[in-house]
């Protein structure tokens, strides 16, 4: 359990971290609450980028007024056009060992113009093709496949590889995403001879530097597959600000031993990519890189940020299914970072958005860190729709924070009695708080 003062010491450190790379850095008190936390936060990052637009005010879709290189910390952009042929270097968002190997990086204006551009690419290069989706798979992606990529047949898996028969003549992708449930995360990892051409991996809801993305790498380089890791950095790894929005789409080749077909699919996916990128638009912007990333100290404090997301989100998840065992949607996905309530009656998008609002409403006027948002990984929790695509339902996603345990515990626990006030539903004896049930 982390308390108040470890809490805000570590943010202190957060904020001194992001006040560093300002040039003229803002002189900080150590927050003494939750809400100056929040508040100083993105104070700073407003006066990051604010530094950024005046020190760069001839920035411009072409680069006219630059000789010299454009930096955003450690980032370098070059380019004539940026829409269309912007190169950016600088350190990976990503901790990955060696056995990864080379790759290519290729950097976008969100996670989802980082997917919609790769499958719109493989479109290009396979006239017809099978994507595997694990269930729980992102709705906006299913949502992508079905109705604009008609090439691709949809298989919606309910557990793991193991159900589909071996492939055909017809090219084969497997869609693992992070948001899938931790049961069908470690049944695929356990599937033996998988038969498939390409791994697109959203990791957008693992830590960057997560154990479970090195595991799923060394299963496909173990079966020789070649990877796409996408991703969208707009959630957890900008410290909690939503800096801007950025994506990528990261290139991993399978062992050298892969054949020759999956190695070259893999170098002309990158490039057909490029060009969906610069004919959608798709481009990512200079402005929207954090500054602060790759130093040792961002690394720190985001694996520390996210293991306090994990911890307060196990304890939730066991409070859950204890104190709401008619309610609970999906209490265990493989990334640890939510947790989905559903309703007992059918809501339809607009409704369920309407309950989100009014929860957080009432739990923010009890004094509580609560926020309405669609989102993850700030410094608040966060109550928000979320369709569920297993059961084709919509429920409440609650997206737990990096606050401190005591405090998490009471939200934890108002969200358990308005609940159950709302729903009508008798709870056997009363509704006990979070610390007495886990």
């Amino acid at each position: 359990m982390e308390t108040l003062e470890a809490y805000l010491e570590r943010k202190h450190e957060e904020l001194a971290l992001l006040n560093g790379f300002l040039g003229s850095p803002l002189r900080l008190r150590r927050p003494s609450s939750i809400e100056e936390v929040i508040e100083q936060k993105f104070h700073l990052a407003a006066a990051l980028k604010a530094e950024h637009e005046l020190h760069d005010w001839a920035l411009t879709e072409t680069a006219w007024s630059h000789q010299g290189g454009l930096r955003a910390g450690p980032f370098e952009f070059r380019y004539d056009y940026q829409r269309a042929d912007l190169e950016v270097r600088g350190p990976s968002f990503y901790e990955l060992d060696s056995s990864a190997g080379s790759n290519e990086t290729i950097y976008t204006s969100s996670g989802m113009a980082a997917i919609s551009t790769l499958l719109l690419a493989f479109v290009r290069l396979m006239s017809e093709a099978e994507i595997l989706a694990l269930p729980g798979s992102y709705s906006e992606t299913i949502e992508l496949i079905e109705n604009y990529t008609p090439q691709l047949r949809l298989i919606r898996l309910k557990h793991s590889l193991g159900e589909v028969a071996p492939a055909g003549i017809r090219s084969r992708i497997l869609l693992f995403d992070s948001c899938t449930s931790a049961g069908a995360f470690e049944a695929t990892l356990h599937c033996e001879q998988p038969q498939l051409d390409l791994v697109i991996f959203d990791t957008t809801c693992f830590s960057s530097g997560s154990g479970r993305i090195r595991r799923v790498l060394r299963w496909a380089q173990r079966w020789e597959i070649p990877v796409v890791l996408v991703r969208s950095h707009t959630k957890l790894d900008s410290l909690g600000l939503e800096y801007g929005r950025l994506g990528s789409a990261v290139f991993v080749p399978g062992k050298k031993r892969a054949t020759t077909a999956k190695q070259d699919l893999l170098q002309e996916l990158a490039m057909e990519m490029r060009n969906a990128l610069r004919l959608f638009g798709g481009a990512a912007l200079p402005a929207h890189f954090p500054p602060y990333v790759g130093t040792k100290a961002y690394r720190t404090l985001t694996n520390q940020r996210v293991a306090a997301i994990l911890r307060n989100s196990r304890r939730t998840a066991r409070y859950f299914a204890t104190a709401l065992p008619g309610s609970s949607a999906e209490l265990h996905f493989a990334h640890g970072l939510y947790v989905t309530l559903a309703p007992k009656r059918t809501l339809d998008e607009k409704q369920t958005k309407q309950t989100a609002a009014d929860l957080c409403d009432d739990l923010r006027k009890a004094g509580l860190p609560v926020r309405h948002a669609g989102s993850f990984g700030f410094d608040f929790g966060a109550v928000e729709w979320f369709r569920d695509t297993t059961r084709n339902r919509y429920v409440l996603r609650i997206a737990v924070p990096d606050l401190p345990t005591p405090v998490w515990d009471q939200v934890a626990t108002a969200v358990v009695q308005w609940w159950s006030a709302h729903e009508e539903q008798r709870l056997p004896g009363s509704v006990l708080p979070m610390n007495a049930s886990v």
